[in-house]
C-alpha cells in the first residue's frame, strides 16, 4: 500500500537559474560521490539559497506526522513543497502514488478542492461572511447546494466546538475560536491529507493547549494523515506519531517522541529535549530488564510495556504507607503519600 505522502530527494533552492545550477551541482555529486550537503555548500557559494535539501521521507495513512525546527531551519517551505503552494526545484512529492509535480494546474486544483486540507497561522476569514458562511466556503467553491452546505458545515462547527456559533461573525470572536473556524473550514471537504503550518502558534499558552487537546481529539475520530509545522518541542511531543527535526534546510533526525527524546543524533536534537521531562515520554519497555526465569508475584501494581516512567512511578507508589510529615518544631503537621510526587512533579511539567 501506497504511503499517504512520500518525497523523495526534494529539494527547494531560491536564486537566479536555481534549477540548472541544482541540477548540474546533483549530476556532478553522482559522479564524485559527493554528499547533499556539500552540493548545498556549493550553492551557497555561488550565492543561491538551498531552502531544502534532498528531503526524503514518508507519511503513512492516519499519521500525525510533525515536522519542527527553528525559524529559517526551512520547515514552512518544506510544507508548501508538499502541498506544492511553490514550485520544487528537484525530486518527488507523491500523494497516494501520484507524483504531483507532474500535475496539470487543473489536477492540483481538484486535489486541493477535494483531497487536501490546509490550516495555516493567520485564519484568513472574511470579515463579511458569518462562522458558518466561511465554513462552507469550500463546498460553494465545489458547486453543493445552499442546504448541504449549512449542514455540512453546522457538523463541523460541532466538531470543533463552536456550536452556537454558527451566525456570529469573525469580529466578535477570540483568536482561539477564529482559529476553529480555520479548523473547521479546512475539514469541511473532508480532505484525506491536511497540512497545518503552525496553527496555534499566535495564542496564549492556555488557548493553545486547549486547542491542541481538541485537535487529538478530532484526529482520535477522523483519522487524517496529517503534516503539522511547529517551533514548539513540547507541541510536537504531545501531537505528533513521529517527528522530523530540521536544520539549514535539512532533516537532521525523523523518530518517535520518545525516540527524539531518549536518542537524539547529535546537540541540536539533544538541545530541543534538554528541558523535557524525560519521564513524561520514556516508557517501561525502554528501561525494563527481560524476563529471565520465573516471572514476578502477580499481587503488584498493574504495569505495561507502553505506560510512561511518571505514570509507572505513580502506580508503584500506591503500595507505600503514607509517610508523615513534620513542622520546625518536629510536630506532626500532615501526611504524604509516594504517589503524590509523582503526580505533582507529573502537573509541574505539563
Amino acid at each position: 500500500m501506497d504511503a499517504a505522502i512520500a518525497t523523495k530527494g526534494l529539494w527547494q533552492v531560491f536564486g537566479a537559474n536555481a534549477k540548472t545550477a541544482l541540477g548540474e551541482a546533483l549530476k556532478e555529486a553522482e559522479n564524485t560521490g559527493a554528499t547533499s550537503e556539500d552540493v548545498a555548500l556549493g550553492l551557497r557559494d555561488k550565492g543561491l539559497i538551498p531552502a531544502v535539501q534532498d528531503a526524503s521521507f514518508e507519511v503513512q495513512s492516519g499519521e500525525l506526522f510533525v515536522i519542527m525546527g527553528l525559524s529559517g531551519s526551512g520547515k514552512s517551505t518544506l510544507i508548501r513543497c508538499i502541498s506544492r503552494l511553490v514550485e520544487p526545484t528537484a525530486g518527488e512529492v507523491l500523494i497516494d502514488g501520484e507524483n504531483i509535480l507532474e500535475a496539470s494546474k487543473r489536477r492540483m486544483t481538484e486535489l486541493r478542492r477535494d483531497k487536501l486540507g490546509m490550516v495555516f497561522q493567520h485564519f484568513g476569514l472574511f470579515p463579511h461572511m458569518s462562522v458558518a458562511e466561511n465554513v462552507a466556503f469550500p463546498l460553494k467553491m465545489q458547486g453543493a447546494k445552499a442546504s448541504a452546505r449549512r449542514s455540512r458545515a453546522e457538523e463541523v462547527i460541532r466538531l470543533v466546538g463552536l456550536e452556537g456559533r454558527e451566525d456570529a461573525y469573525p469580529r466578535e470572536l477570540s483568536g482561539g475560536q477564529r482559529q476553529r473556524v480555520g479548523i473547521a473550514r479546512s475539514l469541511a471537504v473532508n480532505p484525506d491529507i491536511w497540512f497545518l503550518d503552525e496553527p496555534f502558534s499566535a495564542l496564549d499558552p492556555l488557548i493553545r493547549r486547549q486547542l491542541q487537546d481538541e485537535f487529538l481529539s478530532i484526529q482520535a475520530s477522523l483519522s487524517k494523515s496529517i503534516v503539522f509545522i511547529t517551533h514548539d518541542i513540547a507541541e510536537a511531543l504531545k501531537l505528533a506519531d513521529r517527528i522530523a527535526i530540521m536544520r539549514d534546510g535539512r532533516i537532521v533526525q525523523i523518530g518517535t517522541p520518545t525516540e527524539i527524546v531518549l536518542n537524539p543524533v547529535d546537540d541540536y536534537v539533544r538541545e530541543f529535549s534538554r528541558d523535557i521531562p524525560k519521564g513524561r515520554h520514556m516508557t517501561l519497555a525502554s528501561v525494563m530488564d527481560p524476563l529471565n526465569g520465573t516471572p514476578p508475584a502477580q499481587d503488584g501494581p498493574a504495569l505495561n510495556t507502553t505506560m510512561t516512567l511518571d505514570d509507572a512511578l505513580a502506580n508503584c507508589a500506591l503500595t507505600f504507607e503514607p509517610i508523615p510529615v513534620r513542622d520546625g518544631d518536629g510536630k506532626i503537621v500532615g501526611v504524604v503519600r509516594p504517589e503524590m510526587f509523582a503526580r505533582a512533579l507529573g502537573e509541574a511539567g505539563t
